[in-house]
């Protein structure tokens, strides 16, 4: 069962990537946490390490059964330990485009900043050439996965 969900691309917090400036993630976050989801048997190859934040506004997403969560990870000194969840999704970019990647989930109940908006999403994929704030995507997800709503 899949669903085919609209969104826009919006600005996230930076600390991912690394775009944020802060001193405790100078690579991003996802540079210190990769390598821990590597060695839990996720495979990142050909991903880019940053998140392309998508707004489903009105929609919220709906968590039923990841593809794989990880629980307790700690992944900075300065940090509590956190859940993550992964699951499939295909990014639309345009009629000829579409990537296959992950939306990346760090649970809120277990993250202690950078919250995001409820209708935002985070999806991990190889890099897209071109695509900028405010550009329409569309997403395609697996109902047994997660759904929006």
């Amino acid at each position: 069962m899949v669903q085919l969900i609209s969104g826009s691309i919006v600005s996230g917090h930076g600390v991912a990537s690394g775009c944020s400036n802060d001193p405790r993630f100078p690579k991003g976050t996802l540079s210190l946490q990769w390598p821990i989801f590597e060695e839990l048997g996720l495979n990142f190859l050909g991903y880019h390490r940053a998140t392309i934040n998508i707004s489903v506004h009105p929609m919220k997403p709906v968590l039923v059964k990841s593809l794989c969560t990880f629980r307790n990870v700690k992944w900075h000194v300065d940090c509590g330990a956190e859940d993550f969840s992964f699951f499939k999704v295909e990014l639309l970019v345009s009629d000829a485009k579409s990537v296959d990647g992950l939306i990346y989930w760090p649970h809120p109940e277990t993250k202690p900043e950078h919250f995001q908006d409820p209708h935002v999403i985070e999806v991990v994929a190889p890099k897209v050439e071109g695509l900028s704030l405010k550009d329409k995507v569309s997403i395609k997800v697996n109902r047994e996965q997660i759904y929006f709503h």
